[in-house]
Parts: C-alpha cells; sequence; structure tokens
C-alpha cells in the first residue's frame, strides 16, 4: 500500500525528544521533570476519534477499535467477524503475512485482535523507538486486508480450533446461549463461526465487510506512550478511508426465551437474567453496583465466592455452599442483567430459585447501607485496578471515546458510582424481577427448572 511507509518520518525517540533534554550527567544540576498529562480527544471530520495519554513509558501501546462487532453479521455471513479475528497476520496490500510476522517480532513488538459483539480491537505494542514500524504493518492490516482466497480457506481449521476450544468451557456456552435466547437480532449472533457456515464464508464476503463497515466514522485510534500529535496526524493521513457511516446496525429487539444444553457430568451451569439497560444510561451504574451487591465473583484467586450475598442465600435453603455470582453485560441500546449459579444437578432447583429470591429481597427494599457502601467500594476498586494497566486502560478509553466521542475521567467515573442511591438500586432490582426473563442452562438438567417455573 503506497504511502504507509511514511510513517517512520513521524517518530523518532519522542519521550526522548519531548519528555526529557538530552544533557551531559556528569553537568546536569537539576533531574528532568516530567509533567503528568491528561487524556487528549480529537474528532477529525471525517468522524475518525484520536485518543492518546503520554505517560512517558518506554513501552507504547496502540490500537485501532471499529464499530464491526458480531452483532453487524448478516444471515448471510454470520461467523465473519470470526475470520476476521483470525485473519489480522495474513497478506496486506502493503505487506506479506511473512512480513507482517518478521517485522513485528524482529523489533519485539506484538500484534493481537480481539473482538465483541460490537467492536474489533486491532492492538500493537512495542518499544516506543520502534512505534513507527509497528504502526505500519497496524495500518496495513486495518486499511489493506487483501483476503487471498487460499489463505482465508487455510483460516477453517484454525476456526475449528477455536470452536472446539471455546466448546470446554460451559461459561462460555451458556453466556453465547443466554444471547442468542435474549434477542431476535443483532446481539443474538454469536462470537464463533456457526458449524454450518464453516468454510463458507468467502474473500469476497469478507471484503465486503470491511467495507460496509471499516470507515472511519467507525473508527478510533487510541495510543498510550505516543505524543497526541504524531498519533493525529497519522489518523489524518492515513485513516481517513472510507467516509460515511457505513452499514447501519439494526437495533437489538429483546424477546426473552430459552435454551437448555443437556450433557453429562454432575454439574449444572444456569443463568437467569432480563433486560437491563445501556452501557450509557444512568441506570447500567446502578445495575454494576447492583452485581456487586449480589456477588460478582470470587476475590481470590482460584478462591470461591461464599461471602457473596447470593451464596450465602443459597447456603441458607440447601446448606451447601454452591457458587453463585450477579451477571451483567451493557451495549449501546440494551444490555442483560442476571444471575449464574453453579451447582450439582440434583439441587439445581433449590440454588436457581434462591438466587432470584436474593434479588427480589433486595426489590422490596431489604438493602443494607452497610451492602451498599461495600458495592461502591468494590466498583469502585475494581474499576480503577482495571486501569492500572496498559490493556485495561486501553479498553476503558476505547469503548468511551468510540461510543461518545469523549473520554470520562477516573474522577468523573468514580463520583458517578458515588452518586447512585439506595433507592436506585432497588429500582433496577425490580426492573430485574418484573422483566421478561431469559434463561440458559448446560448440563445434567434431570432437576433443572424451565424459565416459566421460576
Amino acid at each position: 500500500m503506497r504511502g504507509i511507509r511514511g510513517i517512520n518520518q513521524l517518530s523518532r525517540r519522542l519521550y526522548a525528544a519531548q519528555a526529557a533534554r538530552k544533557v551531559d550527567a556528569a553537568a546536569a544540576v537539576e533531574p528532568v521533570k516530567l509533567l503528568p498529562q491528561e487524556v487528549q480527544v480529537t474528532k477529525l471530520p471525517s468522524g475518525l476519534v484520536i485518543a492518546s495519554l503520554e505517560n512517558y513509558s518506554p513501552a507504547s501501546r496502540i490500537g485501532v477499535l471499529v464499530r464491526a462487532g458480531s452483532r453487524y453479521e448478516t444471515m448471510d455471513n454470520l461467523g465473519v467477524t470470526h475470520l476476521l479475528r483470525l485473519a489480522a497476520s495474513l497478506t496486506t496490500k502493503g505487506a506479506s503475512a511473512f512480513r507482517i510476522c518478521r517485522g513485528v517480532e524482529a523489533v519485539g513488538g506484538s500484534l493481537s485482535v480481539s473482538s465483541s459483539r460490537e467492536t474489533m480491537a486491532y492492538t500493537v505494542d512495542c518499544l516506543r523507538d520502534h512505534i513507527d514500524t509497528v504502526m505500519e504493518y497496524l495500518i496495513n492490516v486495518t486499511t489493506a486486508p487483501e483476503f487471498r482466497p487460499w489463505e482465508v480457506s487455510d483460516l477453517t481449521a484454525r476456526v475449528k480450533l477455536d470452536k472446539e476450544l471455546a466448546k470446554q468451557s460451559l461459561q462460555i456456552g451458556v453466556i453465547e446461549n443466554l444471547h442468542a435466547a435474549a434477542y431476535k437480532n443483532a446481539l443474538s449472533n454469536s462470537l464463533y463461526c456457526p458449524d454450518y457456515m464453516l468454510g463458507q464464508i468467502t474473500a469476497d464476503q469478507m471484503h465486503t465487510f470491511v467495507q460496509n463497515n471499516f470507515t472511519s466514522a467507525r473508527m478510533a485510534l487510541v495510543g498510550l506512550g505516543v505524543d497526541h500529535a504524531v498519533l493525529k496526524q497519522v489518523g489524518e493521513q492515513f485513516l481517513n478511508i472510507r467516509s460515511g457511516t457505513g452499514t447501519v446496525g439494526s437495533k437489538a429487539v429483546y424477546r426473552g426465551g430459552e435454551q437448555r444444553h443437556h450433557s453429562g457430568g454432575g454439574l449444572v451451569h444456569a443463568v437467569v437474567a432480563s433486560e437491563s439497560a445501556s452501557a450509557t444510561s444512568a441506570e447500567a451504574t446502578a445495575f454494576s453496583i447492583l452485581q456487586h451487591v449480589l456477588g460478582a465473583g470470587p476475590r481470590v484467586k482460584r478462591g470461591s465466592n461464599t461471602t457473596s450475598t447470593l451464596s450465602q442465600a443459597i447456603s441458607k435453603v440447601t446448606a451447601q455452599p454452591f457458587d453463585a455470582s450477579a451477571f451483567s453485560a451493557n451495549y449501546t441500546d440494551s444490555g442483560l442483567f442476571g444471575v449464574y449459579t453453579i451447582c450439582q444437578a440434583n439441587a439445581a432447583k433449590d440454588v436457581i430459585k434462591a438466587a432470584v429470591g436474593q434479588v427480589n429481597d433486595i426489590a422490596q427494599g431489604n438493602l443494607a447501607a452497610a451492602d451498599l457502601s461495600r458495592a461502591k467500594n468494590q466498583l469502585t476498586a475494581e474499576y480503577l485496578m482495571s486501569i492500572e494497566n496498559s490493556e485495561g486502560l486501553m479498553e476503558a478509553i476505547g469503548s468511551q471515546v468510540l461510543a461518545e466521542g469523549t473520554y470520562h475521567s477516573p474522577e468523573a467515573v468514580t463520583q458517578k458510582i458515588n452518586a447512585v442511591s439506595s433507592a436506585d438500586v432497588v429500582n433496577v432490582a425490580k426492573k430485574f424481577m418484573s422483566g421478561k426473563k431469559t434463561m440458559a442452562s448446560s448440563g445434567h438438567l434431570v432437576n433443572t427448572p424451565f424459565v416459566d417455573e421460576i
């Protein structure tokens, strides 16, 4: 792809040039002062959003996020985003697969791709001395894929392996089934290629999906340990690829329902949920606090969740400490909230009903001030610790600027958490109890109730 190599003129030891002066160590009389920086956000006329944080780290992390998750797939190309995840290292119009692999590894960098139901994220990590090198490959991968038919055909074996690995996790299967049962469209699409589409997705279909969804107005360029002016110049020169908003995805339609997967073993994984709130709504924070009131999972690695409110409520009924936690997922136009339980098959009915009953208890107004305060502290700590590493910070910045075009500081987020009242949490618990339920279960379901029996 012509012009890509011009990137190497944009960056030369940025941190040395802009964050510190080159002085003779023997003659230096005062230490170099590095002023703290804030996240900078710029939106170009094309719609491309550029966000950066200069943290003076010797290692940089740069990502291109695109609103092109599985919810934008159609019935004709279901599973195309799964193939796109695996196709990131294939030949592009500007670099061969070998050159991409060899070039990134030669400078000690890495290139990774992840996707969700709404977003695809292409990320490179490297020493900041080599930003120009890895940026060239990042731009090639996101703007100039070639999708040679024989290379696409070779992806089928990798797709099968991905699916087999996913099937080994009952949690993944249950959550996928939950979305399929909960929605009529869009968010019902799986993160994985359906079995009947294996080997059926063509290079032309992949090109069409990229053309329709990888437009400037659906992209965000995010950098950590990078100068904002340089990142902005890269965006203006190389990511103004296609104008327009691309294909407009359909609004998610919640319906409620049930999916049951019978299998061997003595355990039952089950989740009961109802529609909650979109990610940017005020209710989303209240649902997150309710999740932590009930119990969001173990706080110790490989530990149990016996101290959670849900587990304690179940123990009173069954006299056994089964694992239970609250489940929450928020998207741009909808969300799901529920309770996830893991128990022995013979206790499934009592465990599931006890978990739902605990939410109903809160909906009745039985929320202690100490539990609310604990939940707020846990949610605040979870958020602040998540942005301590570059991966979590990149995700936080990217998701916000892509969805809203702006970034909320940690102070603003914590204030929003603290502003939630007890009444707000009780109201969202009532919304869960009154909403139409969705249920997904897997395991030995001989004693597992149906959704209309809960």
